[in-house]
């Protein structure tokens, strides 16, 4: 006797769909990125959008009313030297900000890839990654504290007989101020410790996948402890400290937070969109300053990419 073909029965119409799902992938795969197509289209690209069509409108200089009439008034009130001063100002305090920071993260990130194993790589990543978990105000806030003229920098540096290094670097015009904490300098030390985790994790990324090998045969072959690290190390390590430097260039480029809290009243770009769309109601020059970090990111990702950066990420 025969046994009877078996046939699963038909459990409804949650088996049907599943099946026509598995018969046609690309439709799975359209329902899985449909939500997120629509939420990255309407709420990011939309208000981007928007951001970018206020930026080409002006502001009525007597009544303060939005005038929604196409104009490149609006960008060329940027040209004017008190914007010019935010804007380069920005970019200065950036780069520096990423140089000091790879400069910084460099030793940290080669010990990581090259020596750290086992307990003392996990304790590597602790170390880095902790600071990340506390709050960004409770940090920046604590840093106040610590540059503040009775905090305990000047404390330390009194009590080790350098309170006249500290006061000699507080009377460098442009960099010091009345204290560390309303000070061009406190500004930037406050900039590299917040972002420094972001430098550091894509370098030792990158570092990780120098070959021991390359290393043993610049030896071999008699190179220095410089040459090896300026003709081996450091251009292949490069894509790695342009992804650190995507995200530190960034972060400070678009800051209003530190610049608020520590340093002098000189603004930002992030701080002045901040105070010309909340405070002064200029939501149309808020636009066109945020436009400009957005085509410095842009021009700065296409050389990035150009590079192997994102191969670091």
């Amino acid at each position: 006797m025969r046994d009877a073909p078996a046939i699963l029965p038909d459990r409804g119409l949650a088996d049907r769909i599943s099946a026509a799902l598995w018969r046609h992938p690309k439709a799975f795969l359209g329902l899985l990125l449909a939500l997120p197509l629509l939420w990255l289209g309407v709420v990011y690209l939309g208000s981007l959008a928007a951001l970018l069509l206020q930026s080409f409108y002006s502001i009525d200089e007597f009544s303060g009313v939005v005038k929604e009439e196409f104009t490149l008034k609006t960008y060329a009130e940027l040209f004017r030297a008190q914007n010019l001063d935010i804007i380069v100002r920005t970019l200065l305090m950036s780069a520096l900000v990423t140089l000091a920071c790879a400069v910084i993260a460099f030793p940290i990130a080669y010990f990581a890839a090259r020596y750290a194993k086992g307990r003392w790589k996990a304790l590597f990543y602790l170390g880095v990654m902790l600071p990340l978990w506390s709050s960004y105000l409770v940090k920046v806030y604590a840093w106040k504290l610590i540059l503040a003229k009775e905090g305990i920098v000047t404390w330390a540096a009194e009590g080790a007989g350098m309170g006249f290094f500290l006061d000699a670097v507080l009377a460098l015009p442009g960099v010091g101020g009345n204290s560390l904490s309303t000070s061009p300098m406190g500004t930037f030390i406050v900039f590299v410790y917040i972002w420094l985790p972001y430098m550091i994790l894509p370098m030792q990324a990158s570092l990780e996948r120098v070959p021991g090998s390359m290393l043993e045969a610049a030896a071999d072959l008699g190179a220095s402890g410089g040459q090896t690290f300026r003709t081996v190390i450091l251009p292949l390590a490069l894509p790695g400290v342009i992804a650190g430097s995507i995200f530190t260039f960034s972060l400070t480029l678009g800051d209003y937070i530190i610049p608020q809290i520590i340093g002098t009243s000189a603004r930002f770009i992030g701080l002045a969109v901040y105070q010309l769309q909340g405070t002064a109601g200029n939501i149309p020059l808020a636009a066109a300053f945020a436009v400009v970090p957005i085509i410095i990111m842009l021009i700065y990702l296409t050389i990035a990419k150009r590079m192997g950066a994102f191969d670091a990420l």
